[in-house]
């Protein structure tokens, strides 16, 4: 299976496009307006969400088993995660530029997310999870994780209730893009 070039997949995120595997088989390109992001500095943690990191319930990896978090993701009933979608995760993943941060409960994936990374921006693909919390165990790190490392940018490409309660705000499509073009402008590395 042959997946989307590598180097166009990355000039799409450039430009603020995303694919997603339609129901008929083609690719689908997107760019909404209002854009998702949740800004690194307002990640709600909750008091149950804080116990459950303090915990220690979760070991959290990154890169550890990006093909299964992308597996874990496409896992639903309705999935725009197919086999031209997954291969080609897999191969910027393959080139340093797609990661994932994983959870693990006593030696089994439990949840995580997978993204691609250019410049300080991260943009969030997909996340799952096998065991309560896990999912949000991961973005907690994640939102950490780029907070350490100079990122500016966490796209979540759309607003859900679930990522508004976690701090995602929408933002109109032309103050994205400005935002967008300063992260990428950045050089930081996600490793």
């Amino acid at each position: 299976m042959q997946g989307i070039n590598p180097e166009f997949l990355l000039q799409a995120y450039q430009m603020g496009i995303f694919p997603m595997a339609m129901e008929d088989g083609e690719i689908g390109w997107f760019s909404p307006d209002p854009r998702g992001i949740i800004p690194l500095d307002r990640f709600h943690v909750s008091r149950s969400l804080k116990r459950v990191i303090k915990s220690g319930q979760f070991e959290v990896r990154i890169n550890y088993a990006f093909g299964e978090v992308l597996d874990g993701c496409a896992d639903r009933e309705e999935t725009w995660i197919d086999q031209t979608v997954r291969e080609s995760y897999m191969q910027l993943h393959a080139r340093g530029d797609a990661h994932s941060v994983e959870c693990w409960m006593k030696g089994e994936l439990a949840g995580g997310l997978y993204g691609v990374a250019i410049g300080g921006a991260f943009f969030g693909e997909s996340m799952f999870s096998r065991q309560a919390n896990a999912s949000k165990v991961a973005l907690a790190y994640l939102c950490d994780y780029l907070l350490q490392r100079g990122f500016s940018l966490l796209d979540t490409q759309w607003t859900t209730p679930h990522l508004r309660r976690l701090g995602a705000i929408d933002i109109p499509k032309a103050r994205y893009m400005e935002v967008l073009r300063r992260a990428i402008g950045s050089k930081m590395s996600f490793v």
